[in-house]
């Protein structure tokens, strides 16, 4: 089941900063939020680290060093 929900300007601008890729939804980016979130309340030393190991994935995923699900089963020899 789809809903609608209102938010202000600011706080989509805020959401699409957390955007991965062009077509990743808001529901994809609030759930990975929340999933951080519930990490950080349950595990801190190691959501610290996880959240830093996000962020570093994130800039080589702009920068374009990545590897294509093509690329990568060819480097395993699948």
């Amino acid at each position: 089941m789809n809903t609608t929900i209102k938010i202000y300007e600011d706080t989509k601008m805020h959401l699409d900063k957390y955007r991965e890729y062009k077509n990743e939804s808001y529901d994809e980016v609030i759930k990975k939020l929340l999933f951080i979130v519930e990490k950080v309340k349950k595990e801190p030393e190691l959501s610290i680290e996880t959240i830093l190991s996000i962020e570093k994935a994130r800039e080589r995923i702009k920068k374009g060093r990545f590897l294509s699900e093509e690329e990568a089963k060819k480097r395993l020899g699948l």
